[in-house]
């Protein structure tokens, strides 16, 4: 099969397309990197913001579109999977469903099934929109609202996931905001993470424990990352022969790597449900997440034993508690590496995803 994986993020379709490759399929992946974090990629496609550089980027997307054509299956990372306006980006969807077999579509971060849900169904405790009934206001929210909600955007949107041939859900959030319009096209498939090759001890208690954070560029308030953070520095500073706290602020996604190896606990995803790649990839070294872990998230994998993450309420206050309980008895720690080792050996190993979305695919062929 060949397959067209087209857009980034935090190295999904990189990672989807190592696992297609080494179950004897084609894969090529056309990508900007997920900008800053700098994602392997086949061909690249990066746009710089000057006052040449959309000129730059749509004459280079012209001359990559014949290299987009005859492929089994086109994999769109998102409605926006180009670094363009919406109003731009239609006509090349149209364009790639002319011209190859099926095109799937990917529920992979904010679109307008997931804030129209998050907004009016009010699905959930919490999300990055909501908190209960209050609407939250920061920032990011708001922008993503302004630009999801009645706009060319989210008529785009909608006439793709009409016209795509499948939709490919990768968080269980996601999923469950495409059940009302969208079900019998959508299938939940977990996130892929390939095998650590540096994996921790999980044998040791190690004093002080070793924290570890990353922040993302602009969208601090909008995950809740300074909440977090602030949580762990109180931490630090109230035991701080106890404590170590390393913190990775927009580092291309190899020197994160390297920063986060050896760590104990990482904090990711404070209004999340369900572990994101970052999170995923610290289990899979064996490192302990404080985050988004509901039971929701283990239900959709139908998973009754291993539940190591370590799921807080979106306030500081449960993230301070939840890390003194850690610091005050680290010898949890090593069972929680161990399953979360386990965890994504289990359910998010590379092969076994790509076999899903390999199924998937030829359930609409």
């Amino acid at each position: 099969m060949r397959i067209l994986l087209l857009g980034e993020y935090s190295n999904l379709h990189a990672t989807l397309a190592e696992g297609f490759r080494t179950l004897g399929h084609e894969a090529v992946v056309i990508s900007n990197g997920d900008f800053w974090k700098n994602y392997p990629r086949d061909i690249d496609l990066s746009r710089t913001y000057t006052k040449w550089g959309g000129i730059k980027y749509i004459l280079h997307l012209l001359t990559l579109l014949p290299k987009m054509r005859n492929y089994d299956v086109v994999q769109l990372i998102s409605p926006m999977f180009l670094e363009l306006k919406d109003e731009r980006i239609e006509p090349i969807y149209k364009y790639l469903r002319r011209n190859n077999k099926r095109i799937f579509l990917g529920a992979t971060s904010t679109d307008w099934y997931y804030v129209n849900a998050c907004l009016n169904e009010k699905p959930f405790e919490y999300s990055d929109f909501t908190i209960g009934d209050h609407i939250r206001q920061n920032k990011e929210a708001i922008e993503a609202r302004n630009v999801w909600i009645g706009t060319h955007r989210e008529r785009m949107h909608k006439r793709m996931a009409r016209t795509c041939d499948g939709i490919t859900a990768v968080l269980y959030e996601y999923w469950r905001c495409l059940q009302s319009e969208q079900a019998e096209k959508t299938r939940y498939i977990p996130l892929p993470i390939k095998p650590a090759d540096d994996i921790n001890d999980t044998t040791s208690i190690h004093v002080p424990v070793k924290i570890f954070i990353g922040i993302s560029k602009n969208r601090s308030e909008y995950k809740g990352t300074e909440i977090m953070l602030q949580a762990a520095q109180d931490i630090k500073s109230r035991y701080p022969e106890k404590v170590s706290l390393q913190i990775a602020e927009g580092v291309p996604f190899e020197q994160y790597q390297q920063m986060m190896n050896g760590s104990d606990v990482i904090l990711d995803q404070l209004y999340s449900y369900t572990p994101s790649m970052n999170s995923l990839l610290a289990m899979s070294k064996g490192i302990v997440v404080v985050g988004g872990g509901e039971p929701e998230c283990y239900d959709i994998l139908n998973e009754k034993e291993l539940h190591p993450i370590i799921n807080v309420q979106p306030n500081y206050e449960s993230v301070y508690h939840e890390l003194e309980q850690l610091v005050l008895h680290p010898e949890r720690i090593p069972v929680l590496k161990q399953q979360s080792i386990e965890f994504v050996q289990k359910h998010h190993d590379y092969l076994k995803v790509a076999q899903k979305y390999l199924d998937f695919y030829n359930t609409k062929g």
